[in-house]
């Protein structure tokens, strides 16, 4: 994008930077509006559908107004689940990463001590679950008090979880005067009572007009007994021969189920869901990103918002029993102008939770001839060919913004009274290094982080194995920057 175009929203050049380096092509239409309203300090309803650009949209102004040189979090980004999470704490940090700006992100089964120490450190966003922030907020190791911008993401799949209450409680402790954004693919009833009880005037921004998400998804439907849906399963993917594919199943037991089926066939794949530790979650999605597998037997953990370039097949195993649920599963296709394709396996029962989802969607998803044994016959071999091939590993959405930063570490921390001003006050006194050159400073008990912008890092590297930091020579070391999560 050139900078002209950024420009009409006055960014500043550390973001300019970095949106161009993610390579936006341009700002999608609910980014169009999106931007100028929070911008101007607007209370914002964004009625849009999954893969429109919703999280750039309000990343983008909340990188611009957070102010450094403040330590408390000024922005809280609330989410439904923990993979989303985790992926708007890297958006965010991704487009303030020239900006320096520290994101936290804050959710259930990950360890409460590490979160408390991470908040404890200058925090300019925080990203989280709305239990595990409120568990933050009872244990008053989250400091709200200079809060001054709100996200409510994914705000339909809030209330469906039952968050309301959760999420009002995150409200009352909040200051009076702060912007909020609502963000949602659909818009339920109980959104109009947060909207009309906690938000100030908001403008009210509705995309799906204009930009809907089907008209960039080829949808399918075959109908199919439950006991052949596995053997169904092989003939599609065979045919269809996707590079990359999600195929979703309603609870826990049927993914290890379909999983364990398509490790028999030699698929390479993986599978996700609520029952798994997270970590292991985290590890999947991280992997399935990067392409190292094509297939993905997930419940819906991995149906709301999750970013993955260039997923080219979504397969319903079950049809959902939820109508809006259908929508986010296939919006993991056909993303940002992109083409996907959805195909739907539908049993005798499932004809009621069909007709929902037709009556939703506003047409009827086209019934299918099921694939015939020929045309499964003539696509086998190059099925197999594709199945042999290792896939080719993308690079992360952050890897461009990496090329020219270096992450040290320093083997001293907090336990030996390290403060971010002794390394910064160390680094400034080498030639030809600046504070500006100076990245995200993470201090931990007995070890310290540092980015080191601008293509300097082999030479503050090289010039602190010499220099003492706080009077003395610390052992300092290259680490790698993926270490940051």
């Amino acid at each position: 994008m050139t900078k002209e175009n950024l420009n009409v929203y006055q960014l500043s050049d550390e973001l300019i930077k970095a949106i161009n380096m993610l390579n936006f092509n341009d700002f999608t239409p609910v980014q169009k509006q999106v931007i100028p309203a929070v911008l101007a300090q607007k209370d914002v309803v964004v009625k849009s559908q999954t893969g429109s650009g919703k999280t750039a949209a309000y990343a983008i102004p909340i990188c611009q107004l957070v102010d450094w040189e403040e330590n408390k979090p000024q922005a809280l980004v609330l989410t439904p689940t923990r993979e989303l999470a985790i992926q708007v704490k890297e958006d965010i940090f991704n487009i303030g990463r020239f900006k320096r700006l520290k994101v936290a992100a804050i959710y259930g089964k990950s360890p409460f001590y590490n979160q408390k120490k991470e908040l404890q450190q200058k925090t300019h966003v925080v990203v989280g679950t709305p239990g595990r922030i409120i568990d933050h907020l009872d244990k008053e190791t989250l400091d709200t008090s200079n809060i001054k911008y709100l996200v409510i993401d994914e705000a339909d799949e809030m209330l469906n979880m039952g968050f309301v209450d959760q999420i009002e409680t995150i409200l009352k402790n909040l200051p009076e005067n702060h912007v909020t954004m609502l963000l949602s693919a659909t818009m339920p009833r109980d959104i109009d009572h947060l909207c009309s009880n906690y938000m100030n005037d908001p403008v009210y921004i509705d995309i799906e007009d204009k930009d809907k998400k089907s008209d960039n998804i080829i949808q399918k439907r075959y109908n199919v007994d439950e006991r052949d849906k596995i053997d169904l399963l092989s003939d599609v993917t065979t045919v269809e021969n996707p590079d990359s594919c999600i195929v979703f199943c309603n609870t826990k037991v049927k993914v290890d189920s379909v999983f364990n089926e398509l490790i028999d066939l030699e698929y390479t794949c993986k599978k996700i869901h609520g029952g798994m530790e997270q970590s292991d979650r985290t590890r999947v999605m991280n992997d399935f990103k990067k392409g190292y597998f094509r297939y993905l037997v997930a419940t819906d953990v991995a149906a709301r918002g999750i970013d993955i370039d260039n997923i080219s097949l979504v397969i319903n195993y079950d049809v959902p029993k939820d109508k809006e649920c259908y929508v986010h599963r296939i919006g993991r296709t056909g993303r940002i102008g992109k083409m996907g394709k959805a195909i739907t396996f539908v049993t005798q029962r499932d004809n009621r939770f069909l007709n929902d989802i037709h009556h939703y969607i506003g047409k009827e998803i086209s019934l299918e001839e099921n694939p015939s044994p020929q045309a499964v016959d003539n696509a086998r071999q190059e099925f197999i060919d594709k199945m042999d091939t290792r896939p080719e590993v993308k690079e992360t959405k952050g890897a461009e913004l990496d090329k020219e930063i270096m992450k040290l570490h320093i083997n001293a921390g907090k336990k030996t009274k390290m403060r971010a001003s002794d390394i910064v006050g160390t680094i400034c006194n080498i030639e030809g290094v600046t504070k500006d050159d100076i990245g995200i400073i993470d201090i931990v008990d007995i070890s310290t982080f540092v980015e080191i912008l601008n293509n300097k890092g082999e030479l503050v590297f090289n010039a602190l194995q010499e220099k003492p930091i706080k009077g003395r020579l610390r052992n300092v070391s290259k680490t790698i920057l993926a270490d940051r999560n």
